[in-house]
Formats: C-alpha cells, structure tokens, sequence
C-alpha cells in the first residue's frame, strides 16, 4: 500500500510532538542548563544514526526478507553492543553475558537455518540491510549510554528524536510528492499505531534503561525482540 519512505515520515510526523513537548518540559526545570555545542551535535548525530538511519535500513531490509528474519539479523546488535563495549569503553564482559548470548544465538541461529530453505532471490540484499541497521542501532546503544549520563535521559530522547524526525520527514519532501500521502485510513491508523507504541514509549524507556542499567544488559534483554516477532509474523501476517 505504501513504501518506506511515506511509512516513515508518517510514523515521525505523529510521534515528534511527543519529543517536542518533552524537549519544553525538559526546558522548565529549574535545573536545567544548555547543551554545548559538542553535546548537541552528539545528540543530534546519534538521533539520526539510531532512528533515521536504523529505521530506513530497517524497512528497506523488509521489502525482501520475512519480518521474522529481519528481527533475527537486526537483533544481532547485543553481541555488536558487547564487543564495541569492550573494544571502544573498556566494559569488561561478564560470563552470564557470554553465557546469555550463547544460548539467544544458538536459538537464532536454528530458525535463521530454517529460514534459508526456498527462493532466495533478493535475500541477501535484505539481510545486508537488515545487518547494516544492527550496526547502527548497537553504535547508538554504546555511544548514547555515555552522553545520556551527560545529558540526561528525557532530554537525550527529546532532542535526538526530533533530529531523526526532521530527517524522517526532508527526505520524503525531496523523494515524494505530496499525494504520496493519499493514502487509506487504515495507514494512517497503523503509523499513529507505530508512532506512539513502536517510537515514542519505547525510545523514552530504553534511553532510562540506558541510564540505569548500561547498554550490554539493555542489549542483552532485547534479544529477547526475536522471539516474539517471529511469533507475531506467524499469527498476524501467515509468516
């Protein structure tokens, strides 16, 4: 019915008052304090790496790979997010992580095999994608967690959803027309749907999660994103 592009503006478009308004709340308190030049450009870059970048490849990937593949290889980011740790910041990884990731692969691993079987005309080009938004969602998880312990979290997610939302939205300005948007009402329905269950509730939590508890758990628990896509591609879209 619609293409990545429309889908993704429509989900911004709905989902930035969210973040504008939480941005004004933020800019009440009485202990709020302006962002550097360095730290706004930080929150801006990561906003648009995660939540432009990520998504676009994302739904890109999803033209030519099941939605219950594209969660297998898009969820590949916990163990992205434990090595860049490791690598960039020093994290020591723990042996639960090991161990956790171990057994969540091994399991992936079972129905990626299976997923393999028939035509694969155009997979590859789909998984790469689909890899490629890992890459950038596990580099947001890992940089973000040391600016969020700058910035704060409510505002980290205000400001750096809005810079994904204006990306969102420019390029659909530059790659469509206006009556690209003459669409049924029950796209509509699913991107409001999107919007405020898929983007605006869930980045305010996991930005928190972040705060509180560091990107590897927070990788490690949404590995868990897999298992219950799979699940809901065989119930709602005969997958």
């Amino acid at each position: 019915v619609t293409d990545p592009v429309t889908l993704l503006a429509l989900r911004m478009v709905f989902s930035v008052p969210f973040f504008i308004a939480a941005a004004l709340w933020v800019r009440s308190g009485t202990e709020h304090r302006p962002l550097a030049g360095r730290e706004l450009a930080g929150v801006v870059g990561l906003g648009i790496l995660a939540y432009y970048g990520a998504s676009f490849l994302d739904f890109l990937a999803l033209q030519y790979i099941p939605a219950g593949v594209g969660r297998l290889l898009l969820f590949t980011y916990p163990t992205i997010v434990v090595v860049l740790s490791a690598a960039l910041l020093g994290k020591r990884v723990t042996a639960r992580e090991i161990v956790a990731l171990v057994i969540t692969y091994a399991g992936l691993m079972l129905v990626f095999a299976h997923s393999l079987e028939g035509d694969q005309k155009n997979f590859w080009l789909g998984a790469g994608l689909a890899f490629a938004s890992s890459l950038c969602y596990a580099l947001y998880l890992v940089a973000g967690t040391e600016v969020i312990h700058r910035v704060g979290s409510v505002r980290f997610t205000a400001y750096a959803m809005s810079a994904a939302s204006a990306a969102c939205i420019v390029q659909f300005l530059l790659l469509r027309p206006v009556s690209a948007l003459d669409l049924p009402a029950p796209v509509y329905g699913y991107a409001i749907a999107m919007a405020v269950l898929s983007t605006a509730v869930p980045v305010f939590m996991t930005s928190e999660a972040l705060r509180r508890v560091g990107a590897n758990t927070v990788a490690n628990i949404g590995a868990l994103g897999p298992v219950t896509t799979i699940a809901f591609g065989w119930l709602g879209l005969e997958e």
